[in-house]
């Protein structure tokens, strides 16, 4: 499916707890709520998602611990992050070829595509490889499920279809600008709900990162209002996801691949419900002009994300998966520039 954060978009990697932390309380601080989580990702064109930069306080210096898969293949950061920028980047910019290029503007058809691969690939994966053995470690009761897994899917799958509608009316360039809004939606909510409690510092930064996106939205030449609501819920529904995770499932170890393998069917479901109110036949219709080839290319690359995502995390710290974070986002920006018109001057 995906352009941030369906950009299909995508369980974005997020380090480790430093060692030394203590079990996280039922109800996050702002300190332990995980802003690397998939903001969308995400970017937030896929099921796959870059990690959007988080907030002081909240990286790990130290190495993180390798994972049982990074081992077994002896994969280095060094090989493995040039590997998650391209991935990362071309879902977005592939997503966003799709849309606007080949004029294919049916996004809630490529989520629900792009997930339904998902669940076929992770199962694929879990029968024939060792990628998902973690998942056996979970154990996920009807209840939990009910209670954990649903609610999160369908914020999953509003923040998904939201995010790649977005690019059907902004440029890939502001997109990216707007999502960095997610850690501050965040703050706000768990301000809001009670679960953290406010302080000079990151009231500093939530003023910092809305001025800059206020700064972004006049200098805009392609501003859209209906672009700017639907991307403003995009980050809405990411924002919930994120605090969700952290209260229902903060005792789980899922890393991307695992927490996909569990999602993607909830949302393919939730979707496939939407897909005929809101765009009917019309994307099937246009499939022989798009061809096979084009729509499993694009949700390969997707899945291949995830796939990079387990890797990453097993071997990178938090502050080299925050570096390679936002050398992603440059990359991005730098190639819109290259394609798109940006800003008055």
């Amino acid at each position: 499916m995906s352009s941030e954060k369906h950009e299909l978009s995508s369980v974005k990697p997020t380090p480790p707890p430093l060692p030394s932390q203590s079990p996280p309380p039922p109800f996050p601080s702002h300190s332990s709520l995980d802003l690397n989580d998939d903001h969308t990702l995400g970017d937030l064109p896929s099921p796959a998602t870059a990690p959007s930069s988080p907030l002081p306080g909240q990286i790990s210096h130290a190495p993180s611990k390798p994972t049982p898969t990074s081992q077994k293949y002896h994969l280095t950061a060094t090989a493995i992050i040039p590997v998650w920028i391209v991935l990362s980047s071309s879902v977005i910019i592939y997503n966003n070829y799709l849309y606007n290029t080949l004029n294919f503007k049916y996004p809630v058809f490529l989520v629900t595509f792009h997930l339904a691969f998902a669940a076929v690939g992770t199962r694929v994966l879990k029968r024939t490889t060792s990628l998902l053995d973690a998942a056996d470690s979970v154990k996920m009761s009807k209840e939990m499920w009910v209670r954990s897994i649903l609610p999160i899917g369908l914020l999953f799958s509003g923040s998904l279809i939201l995010s790649n509608t977005a690019y059907l009316y902004l440029s890939v360039a502001y997109i990216q600008m707007l999502k960095a809004f997610v850690p501050v939606a965040i703050l706000l909510i768990t301000w809001s709900a009670r679960l953290s409690e406010p302080n000079r510092k990151l009231a500093l930064i939530v003023l910092m990162i809305s001025s800059g996106v206020a700064l972004a939205s006049q200098g805009e030449r392609k501003f859209n209002l209906v672009g700017f609501l639907v991307q403003g819920g995009a980050v809405g529904f990411e924002a919930s996801r994120l605090v969700l995770i952290q209260i229902l499932l903060h005792s789980m170890k899922m890393d991307p691949l695992v927490s996909l393998h569990y999602y993607a069917p909830v949302c393919a479901v939730i979707n496939l419900v939407f897909l005929p109110f809101t765009e009917g036949l019309a994307p099937f219709r246009e499939l022989p002009r798009i061809g096979a080839l084009i729509l499993l290319s694009n949700a390969s690359v997707a899945f291949l994300l995830n796939v990079a995502a387990v890797f990453l995390v097993g071997v990178a710290s938090g502050l080299v998966l925050t570096l390679a974070g936002v050398f992603k986002d440059v990359s991005t920006l730098l190639w819109s520039v290259r394609t798109e018109e940006i800003t008055r001057g």
